[in-house]
């Protein structure tokens, strides 16, 4: 896995303050995209055990919600696996610590994708320009859902997710 930039105390991408990593890699390819530069899956450095650790040491703080994987697209085929191990690893050592998603992916596709026993929230769905809205908490498009992934797959029906608290149109 390799990734663009992390975000410190960071206000925009899930709740509380959070710590966001930006993988490389994504397929979607949106039209106006905010982050094209992270769609080159050789793109950014390699996620090493430095990085963990810059990543951990945020995670240490009290005052830190948790962590927030955005890219690109967490959910690339080159990201998938090093990002579930990631997951589980800070949910073992942080467990009070939420694990938002972001991806291109829609949460039918994705709901038996094992990693999301790890994730708390998803911001599920491509950007799309036509339906952007700057009034949106936490995605871009009126298509994107936020998904309280715990709830749903709790459900006696997972296909139909149960939405966060803060999915407001």
């Amino acid at each position: 896995m390799r990734y663009h930039n992390i975000t410190k105390d960071d206000m925009l991408n899930g709740d509380g303050l959070r710590v966001v990593l930006w993988v490389a890699g994504c397929s979607h390819c949106c039209k106006e995209c905010h982050n094209p530069i992270t769609w080159d899956p050789n793109g950014g450095l390699p996620v090493d055990d430095k990085v963990k650790e810059e990543i951990f040491q945020q995670l240490n703080k009290p005052y830190i919600s948790g962590i927030t994987f955005s890219g690109g697209d967490p959910l690339h085929a080159a990201n998938r696996l090093e990002v579930r191990n990631l997951m589980e690893e800070i949910k073992a050592k942080y467990p009070d610590k939420t694990i938002w998603l972001y991806t291109g992916d829609t949460w039918e596709k994705i709901l038996h994708y094992p990693l999301l026993q790890f994730v708390d929230v998803l911001v599920d769905g491509e950007f799309k320009v036509e339906l952007k809205d700057v009034n949106l908490m936490w995605k871009g498009s009126k298509n994107q859902r936020v998904i309280d992934v715990q709830k749903s797959l709790q459900q006696t029906d997972p296909t139909n997710p149960v939405l966060h608290c803060g999915d407001y149109e």
